[in-house]
């Protein structure tokens, strides 16, 4: 259950979303051209309210498709269908082994709301909370890279490198880090290191140093559906690694463009106790 002040905080700081505009099309897999559902029924999900009309002909049903070297083609629009892990992790019963110090931390966003979360400000979400912020995004697929692009989260991209190439030591106290991947079977392995210690992992405030390394094991069981596997291994703040798994669908629509530094209205309204 999400704790009455972090749900209303997740609210506001969700507000300024613009899902509802007029939809756009896609053409994934040789789809047809669905509309895109409003965020004001996604969001009536965080409330309990409401509740959205299901289609039962989406998310699209088949088998997996797949790229000409046989790996599971993972390119499409995706939404992330993880609000309660954006929102608050332990309250969606992910077992989160803090140490002592960062738990002191943590308690601290905790009792102010979450006045001070960097996402809030428009800044970019880090990983692996890219794949819980609530918007969506677009996954590219080559032979040598994973290129995906986010519609919010500061409207920004990743390259994941799967062409066998380290990772850049030049890339240090970044936002999102540097990543590379390689496939186990039909998993896709990405692996980030480099990231600063500024984000947080959800909206609750949940910390990590800028020794953080995020392993996200990618997989897609359907032509609909993706699993995603996020470990967390940060012997700074952690007591040992751990992870939370979340299974994004095909996005019913195209992405959009949303800017978050645009009228941004939240900040006035994030003032704590």
């Amino acid at each position: 259950m999400l704790y009455p002040d972090m749900k209303t905080a997740a609210l506001l700081c969700f507000s300024t979303l613009v899902f509802a505009q007029a939809p756009a099309s896609q053409s994934p897999a040789a789809q047809t051209q669905p509309t895109r559902e409003p965020q004001d029924l996604q969001l009536s999900r965080v409330r309990g309210t409401n509740q959205p009309r299901q289609d039962p002909d989406w998310p699209p049903k088949g088998p997996t498709p797949r790229t000409a070297d046989g790996h599971p083609d993972l390119s499409g629009n995706w939404q992330p269908n993880a609000i309660r892990e954006n929102v608050d992790l332990v309250g969606s019963g992910t077992d989160v082994p803090l140490l002592p110090g960062p738990y002191a931390v943590y308690m601290s966003h905790r009792a102010t709301l979450s006045k001070d979360d960097p996402e809030a400000r428009c800044l970019p979400p880090g990983v692996p909370r890219m794949n819980t912020t609530p918007y969506p995004w677009t996954y590219v697929q080559t032979k040598d890279m994973l290129l995906i692009v986010y519609e919010g989260g500061a409207h920004i991209w990743r390259k994941v490198f799967l062409d066998g190439r380290p990772h850049n030591p030049q890339a240090v106290e970044t936002w999102l880090g540097d990543s590379t991947g390689h496939w186990e079977g039909d998993t896709l392995v990405v692996e980030t290191v480099g990231q600063n210690a500024i984000t947080w992992l959800d909206e609750s405030g949940i910390p990590h140093s800028d020794e953080m390394k995020v392993i996200e094991r990618i997989s897609r069981p359907d032509l609909g559906h993706l699993t995603i596997e996020n470990i967390i291994d940060d012997p700074k703040t952690f007591s040992k690694p751990w992870s939370f798994t979340t299974h994004p669908s095909m996005l019913k629509g195209e992405l959009i463009e949303y800017i978050c530094q645009e009228n941004n209205r939240d900040v006035e309204h994030l003032v704590g106790k």
